[in-house]
């Protein structure tokens, strides 16, 4: 619990740094980075005791989607349109503010079962949030290749990069209690 403490607070602050001072970047994203590893790496160690190698086959699951994702988006499958990103935000503040109210329903009492249940419903959610997750990744891309293309400085190279480390880590969070959702209801 320490290490998720330590993890999750710190790496919740540099994350707000670096988003509202993206020229910090280089500075702030691998402290962020070792951070959200230590959280990672706790959260993963909880996981596994209920569900042994289940962390690893989502680490596994993360890259295989990232780079499918990665594919189609050089082929020029999925792209970053304008509506797109329109939609994508709309879907990010929804499940933003659906974590947000779960979280502070629990602090007066009110479980969300949303979070601990293996059914079809649940599962059916999760996976639609990992699908945002997974479709950000396009975001991400986006970003990386129009700062490339537009010379943006150093710093931004940092930024992109942060911003792709923040989605993946939690598509590999969503996939992870994906996986344990329908390992749980095989129990």
């Amino acid at each position: 619990m320490p290490a998720m403490l330590v993890g999750g607070l710190g790496g919740f602050v540099f994350a707000l740094v670096t988003s509202f001072r993206p020229q910090w970047a280089p500075w702030t994203a691998p402290i962020y980075a070792s951070l959200e590893g230590i959280l990672l790496g706790a959260i993963s160690a909880l996981y596994n005791t209920r569900f042994a190698g289940l962390p690893q086959q989502a680490v596994l699951l993360t890259f295989g989607v990232a780079a499918g994702v990665l594919v189609l988006y050089r082929l020029r499958i999925l792209r970053a349109t304008a509506g797109f990103k329109r939609m994508m935000l709309g879907a990010v503040i929804g499940i933003g503010l659906f974590y947000l109210g779960s979280f502070l329903l629990s602090l007066f009492g009110v479980q969300v079962g949303y979070f601990t249940s293996t059914s079809w419903l649940a599962i059916g959610v999760n996976v639609a949030i990992a699908g945002v997750a997974a479709l950000n990744l396009v975001l991400d891309f986006d970003r990386i290749e129009e700062g490339a293309r537009m010379g943006a400085p150093k710093a931004m190279e940092w930024f992109a990069a942060f911003g792709l480390m923040v989605t993946l880590i939690w598509l590999y969070l969503e996939l992870l209690r994906l996986l344990s959702r329908l390992q749980g209801r095989r129990d």
